[in-house]
């Protein structure tokens, strides 16, 4: 049972059962979030190709068979949960601070590197549609950096990572999503439903 292992409750797995079937039908009304439907539910655009929704998609999608199944959008969307505590993430090893690390690990070594955070800063203002220039750009990742690569070999490894994020915690703080614990209470025709209980104990 989803409600059991997340810190979601009963009525807010109802909801997000009812957002999954909405955001799996946009495209293609087959039960499952395509990356299409995935980018077009998180940026109103499902074409435009772009670095970060790829690499937020591939979080949520943990078997890597390029779909989110309803138990993977539960689990995947728990880390950013007001509620959920710190224990159980690092327990389940899903904290906000591991899933922003392998954001940025774009090629999955282990590490952030200049080029992969560059990157990652240059997708992120693209989708806010934000045109600073590459000199700009290139400065904030150099001080960035200076500042998170302690033993200057020029990569930041995880626990430089958890520094770096301990003297910057807006990091985090803007991961956490707060509406996820008021869902019921901004859809309130979200009610429980006998119909949708098999899906939910996927």
């Amino acid at each position: 049972m989803l409600a059991s292992e997340t810190p979601f409750t009963v009525n807010e797995i109802e909801a997000l059962h009812d957002l999954f079937k909405k955001i799996s039908s946009t495209i293609v009304d087959d039960g499952l979030i395509h990356k299409e439907e995935f980018q077009l539910a998180l940026f109103s655009n499902s074409s435009k190709q772009n670095l970060f929704s790829d690499r937020v998609f591939d979080l949520f999608d943990v078997k890597h068979n390029g779909v989110i199944e309803f138990g993977e959008f539960v689990r995947s969307l728990s880390v950013f949960h007001p509620n959920a505590s710190e224990a159980d993430k690092i327990t389940s090893g899903k904290t906000l601070l591991s899933v922003a690390f392998r954001l940025y690990d774009l090629r999955q070594t282990g590490y952030i590197e200049h080029v992969e955070l560059k990157e990652m800063v240059q997708a992120i203002l693209s989708e806010l549609d934000s045109t600073l220039t590459d000199v700009t750009v290139e400065s904030i990742v150099n001080k960035t950096m200076i500042e998170a690569d302690l033993n200057g070999d020029g990569r930041i490894d995880p626990e430089e990572w958890k520094v770096f994020v301990a003297k910057n915690p807006s990091l985090l703080k803007n991961m956490t999503l707060p509406y996820l614990k008021e869902m019921t209470a901004a859809f309130p025709s979200f009610v429980l439903r006998s119909d949708t209980e098999d899906d939910i104990n996927k």
